[in-house]
Order: structure tokens, then sequence, then C-alpha cells
């Protein structure tokens, strides 16, 4: 029995011994491919942003929360990176912006002002608005005194809009530098003169003139009474003149609004201790416009998938104004014309490269939702800043209490900095649109809202690179490089075609230079086609204008009242509700 016994324990060592070397080989074998997995897997490196509360108003769930299991189940996971990632382009510049210039001096056919200005003919006008909006009513103030041949009296500041600014022109612009700038194209004074020696000051005949007033307009409506009263006021002036001008007309547009429009030395002095510290922070920074306030979300008529509470909140605002009336609160999401929210912004430019790193600089007033919304934006670049977290309150002290001037250090801020974004489509946005163009094609990023927004809908089923990928595509003709928008398209604020030039010598030296890897004039020649072509298709904000009208005849109340904003998605006939969200 135990001959037996010890047989067979010999019989399975033995069987043993021939395997141990089989398995040892398969174990070696299963860890060194386990290690080579480890070393050639790319790192995610996941935004852990899991603690943090979601925006109440989202339209779908967190962006960052990605569930452990579908993987197991095969479904796409969204995980954001906290790198930028790969990208095609410099970031932090336009493509060929060194071969376009801002131009906007006079043609030898532009008569000096002292040659074209009789006495006694004086044009007064008084702007509505925030303050971006009455800069483009300066602007085109300027232009009306020119085609009129008359004297301008430096333009009266709205003072009792929603803004609710008592600021007035000499407070937030250098009056001077205005008037001499000016000197030999328009004739300009503080204040309407007396009528002889000793007389009484003119009182101006006071009208109003319809939106996208031509030269043959105030020709045919204004003149005759000018000629008649010697003082005319224009009352809320705001887009009262045509897009479309002659060539020294539009120059004389960009002398103002580019040379002549400068902000008060203490605006000035206090914006520019803003840029530097932010410079301090980082050698770039990126500049985000955020207009995402309660009043101006209601007044959109935008829905953003916060359910019953927000429709509560937002109706409850709405109810404030009695011709403020919903149409359809999907629609204008759908057309593109809603602001996109705070993390729909942070998505949109971690795709197109920006990394965690970055710096942020934020103009914004009240946000909707507070911390909460701004939160998923804070995770993806918590390098946030606005100028109330980089200047003292003794600093801003004498700002405080005046919109317009708190408006301003903003406005330079964000023409200052590497990249300006913007989530929405208003004033301030288009003028620093048309501004960075003039001056070197700065990059300036507004949304491809309308596909963007489709895309924002479906990405918790793609993986992140799809996303990614598609955002760099959509966005191609949004990114504020040179010929991206076809000349006379859009407001002549946002799009000054006429004041940019094409350095030819540069070009000529760039055509006969080498070419890289067979690459050169016509794939960049392709690339603004395809831009330009896109931005036709996918933006609904940019509409041809200066439409054929008759603006010849008489004024009738619907020309003085006509209004238009970029939403439709509501009707009013409140003013106010205009001037919140013009700017």
């Amino acid at each position: 029995m135990a001959f037996h016994f010890q047989r067979r324990r010999l019989h399975y060592y033995h069987r043993f011994r021939f395997l141990l070397p089989l398995i040892s080989a398969i174990s070696g074998a299963l860890l060194i491919l386990f290690a080579l997995l480890l070393v050639l897997a790319p790192s995610p490196s996941p935004l852990d942003v899991n603690h943090l509360h979601q925006p109440r108003h989202q339209h779908s769930s967190s962006s960052f929360n990605v569930g452990v299991d579908d993987d197991a189940i095969g479904v796409p996971v969204f995980r954001v990176p906290s790198r930028g990632g790969r990208s095609d382009r410099d970031i932090w510049t336009s493509r060929n912006s060194n071969f376009y210039y801002g131009c906007s001096n006079a043609t030898h056919k532009f008569p000096n002002v002292d040659e074209i200005t009789p006495p006694n003919r004086y044009l007064a006008i008084a702007t509505s608005g925030g303050l971006n909006q009455q800069r483009t009513g300066i602007t085109d103030a300027v232009v009306a005194a020119r085609i009129l041949n008359a004297s301008l009296v430096v333009p009266k500041l709205d003072q009792k809009s929603f803004w609710k600014d008592a600021s007035n022109f000499s407070e937030i612009f250098d009056v001077d530098w205005f008037i001499y700038f000016l000197s030999k194209d328009v004739k300009i004074i503080k204040q309407l003169p007396r009528r002889g020696k000793g007389g009484k000051t003119w009182t101006p005949s006071t009208m109003r003139v319809p939106r996208k007033c031509s030269e043959r307009c105030y020709q045919n409506r204004v003149l005759p009474v000018l000629l008649k009263r010697h003082a005319v006021q224009l009352n809320k002036f705001d887009y009262r003149l045509a897009n479309k001008l002659s060539t020294d007309l539009q120059k004389l547009r960009c002398r103002v609004n580019y040379h002549a429009l400068k902000f008060t030395e203490p605006i000035q002095n206090m914006a520019k201790k803003l840029v530097h510290r932010m410079r301090m922070r980082s050698k770039h920074y990126i500049a985000l416009h955020l207009r995402y306030e309660p009043d101006m979300l209601a007044f959109s008529g935008c829905y953003y998938g916060g359910g019953d509470k927000e429709r509560k909140e937002l109706g409850a605002i709405r109810r404030r104004w009695k011709t403020l009336h919903i149409n359809n609160p999907d629609k204008p999401r759908r057309h593109g014309r809603c602001p996109l929210t705070p993390e729909e912004v942070g998505l949109m430019l971690r795709a197109l490269g920006y990394g965690s790193d970055v710096h942020i600089y934020v103009a914004s007033g009240e946000v909707y939702g507070g911390e909460e919304t701004l939160a998923p934006l804070k995770a993806l670049f918590p390098n946030f800043y606005s100028k109330d977290t980089i200047a003292t309150k003794e600093e801003l002290e004498p700002f405080y209490s005046f919109s317009s001037r708190m408006a301003a250090l903003d406005f330079i801020v964000c023409d200052e900095s590497d990249v300006f974004v913007t989530n929405n489509n208003g004033n301030m946005a288009k003028i620093l649109a048309g501004r960075r163009r003039y001056f070197g094609h700065k990059p300036t990023i507004r949304p491809n809202a309308k596909k963007l927004y489709r895309l924002f809908l479906s990405k918790e089923n793609m993986t992140w690179g799809a996303f990614a990928s598609s955002v760099r595509t959509y966005q191609r003709g949004f990114m504020g490089e040179p010929n991206e928008v076809r000349p006379g398209r859009g407001s002549f604020h946002e799009n000054p075609h006429t004041c940019i030039c094409e350095d030819s010598q540069a070009k000529v030296k760039r055509d006969v230079g080498p070419r890289k890897y067979g690459k050169g004039i016509n794939e960049t020649r392709r690339d603004e086609v395809e831009s330009d072509a896109q931005n036709v298709e996918d933006d609904p904000e940019w509409p041809d204008t200066d439409e054929d009208e008759d603006q010849s005849g008489p004024l009738d109340n619907d020309m003085f009242n006509r209004t238009g904003v970029d939403y439709d998605a509501v009707s009013s006939e409140e003013p106010e509700l205009e001037e919140m969200l013009s700017d």
C-alpha cells in the first residue's frame, strides 16, 4: 500500500516539474505584454471635476462625468483632456495677417472741411444704449455731419437708458483729441453757439431718421430742415446710417472709430494696469466677453434645459415687460441665435487647442446661476480672472458707479488680449471684431453657434477626439482670419473691409519664395474660399445689409420706431429691452 502511494506521488511530481517551465513562460509573457500596454497607451489626462455641482440650466448631463462601465458596453467615452492637444496652427496668431493692414487715410478727392462747411449749419445728436451702441452712434454722427456739410456738436450720451450712467462725452472720451483729430474732416464744436453777438443760443429742431439711412436719405430728409432751421438734433441715434457708403465716407468711419475715439486718461491708465497684471501672469492671455445675465437670457427667449426652475425664474423676469412675447423657445437655439453657456465656451476653447494652463480674463455682468454656472468653465481653465480679482476695490472705486466707464476698462483689456472670444453677437463683440481686424487681424473667435449647438447636444455619444475635430471644422471661418468674410457682409463696424488693405509687396515675396512640401498659395487661398463658403451657410447673424428700401419719401411712424436685434425668438415694443441687450 505504501509502495503504491509513493509511486503515485512521484508520478504527479514529474508531471508538475514538466509543466512548471510552461506556466512560468506564459506568466512572463503576460507580464511583458502588460508592461508594454502601460508604456504605449496614451494618457487621456482627464479633467476630474466630478466634485463640482453642474449648472441648473445645462441642456444635457455633465460633460465631465463619464461612467467607468461605458467601455464595457461599447459606448464612446467623452473625456475632456487638460492639455490643448495637437493643432495645425499657431493658436495665438492669425495666418497671413502680415499681408494686410488698416488703411483709412482720405483720398485726394475728399475736400478739406473748410471748403465745404458753410456757417450756421449745426447737427446735434443724442445717442442711445450702452457704451458700445453709443460708440457706433458717435462714429456714424461724424459721417452724417460730413454728408450734410454741417458742424457737429459733441454728441450727447444716453443717461436715461437701462444702463443708467450719468457720464457725459468728456468723462469717457478725450473730447479735445476727438475734435483735433477730425479737424480736417468735420468741424466739431462743444456746444451750439449764439445767434450773432449777444443773441440767443440756437434751438435745434428735433427729429429722427430711419435705420440704415443712406446719403440720399439724409440729403432728402434732414438737409431741407437744416437749411430752414439751421440747427437739427437727431434723437435715438443708433444704427441710423447705411452700411454701404462711398469709399471716402467709409474710411472716415474708420478714422473716427479706430483713431479719434480715445478713452480718457483715468480710464486708459487703469486699463493699462489690468493688462500689465495679466501679462505678468502669463505671456499670452485670452479675453472672454461673456453675456449671460438673467435679463439678457430672459429677453432672448432661449431655453437651456434647466426645466421648471429655469422657466419659472426667467419667466418671472419676462413678465416685467408686457409686450415681450416668446414665440418658440427652442427655435433660437436651433438657429444659433443664443449665447453659448460658460461650459460650452470652455469646451470650444479646449477643442481649439487651448489647455488648462491658459490664462483667461472674463468681462461679464451678473451671470445667471452665479458660481454654479461658472464652475465648469473654471474647472477647464483654473487661471480665471476679472477686473475685480486683479484690481483692488480702492482702484476701481472711481469707476464703480458708472457702467460705461467699467465697460470701457473691459473693452481695453479685451482689445489688448492675444485672443478675444465671445459667446454672443452683441455690440461689443462686433466692434472689437472689426477693430482687431483693422489692427492686424488679431485672433477673434466667435462661435458658429448653429453647428455647435447640435454638436453639444450629441457630445455624450462621441469620443473627445471626434468632438474636437468637429469643433475645429465648424469654426473655420469664425476665427478672425483675413478674407474670412465677404466684403459688404455684416455690419461695417464688424467687417470694415474698405479700410483693410493688402501689402502687395509682402505677398509678392511670399509668392516667389520656396514652397514647403509642395503647398503654398493655392492651399491658403483654398482655405479662404472654404471659410467664406461656410460662413455664408452657417452664420445667421450676418445678413446682407442695406436692403433696397425707399428712403426718399416723408418719414412715417414705422420708420421712426423700427428696431432690430439679433434674437428673433421674441417680439417687443420695449426700447429698454433693446438697450439692455445691445452691449
